[in-house]
């Protein structure tokens, strides 16, 4: 995952032509499908050399797997208040990242996660995608209550937020973005409670 945020005017440009590469492999893949495109069109569509193409991304895939939201979301996790726990932090994270979010960025944001659930060639590394995810929330959680982010309890917590934003993606699929934070929103809570499950 990301961690990086651009600062300086060259970061500017690069992060400006790195998203311009995405948008264009998201759409490719979206029309031709993601085995039939190949690095040559999308390098054309975006305007750039296959050499630049490899100098922002390594693979095809990585056009795919690159999440610059993740810089966003690391910033607003931040900037919550101190006296905030993990899971309240996170709520506040959500709630305001629909202030900072366009319905444009949301919608690729879909397009990528769907092509990394559906496209078989991605699957393998969906799994290190996620471990990564955890690794990431476990240090933001434990910046915030002072413990280690090898701390079993504060990686279980970190695991279960995973799982939480995976069953929000799947249940709301290519939908609105404040129908799936309102819904997110929801699992935070259920998460806060302790996950009860009872009988209907």
């Amino acid at each position: 995952m990301t961690k990086e945020k651009p600062t300086g005017l060259r970061e500017r440009k690069k992060a400006k032509t790195r998203a311009a590469i995405q948008e264009h492999a998201l759409r490719l893949f979206r029309q031709q499908g993601y085995a039939e495109t190949t690095v040559q069109e999308i390098a054309a569509a975006a305007e750039v050399s296959p050499a630049t193409f490899f100098r922002y991304f390594p693979t095809k895939e990585e056009t795919v797997l690159f999440d610059r939201l993740d810089p966003v979301m690391i910033d607003l996790f931040r900037s919550q208040p101190a006296e905030f726990g993990p899971t309240e932090a996170l709520r506040g994270t959500v709630r305001d990242s629909i202030t900072l979010m366009s319905e444009e960025e949301w919608e690729l944001e879909s397009q990528r996660q769907e092509l990394i659930l559906n496209a078989p060639e991605l699957r393998a590394r969906m799994m290190d995608q996620l471990y990564d995810s955890i690794d990431l929330l476990a240090e933001l959680a434990a910046e915030r209550i002072g413990r280690s982010p090898d701390d079993f309890a504060v990686r279980a917590w970190a695991g279960a937020v995973v799982g939480i934003v995976m069953a929000t993606y799947r249940a709301t699929g290519n939908t609105h973005l404040h129908e799936f934070l309102a819904l997110l929103d929801q699992a935070i809570t259920h998460l806060e409670a302790g996950v009860p499950l009872h009988t209907q």
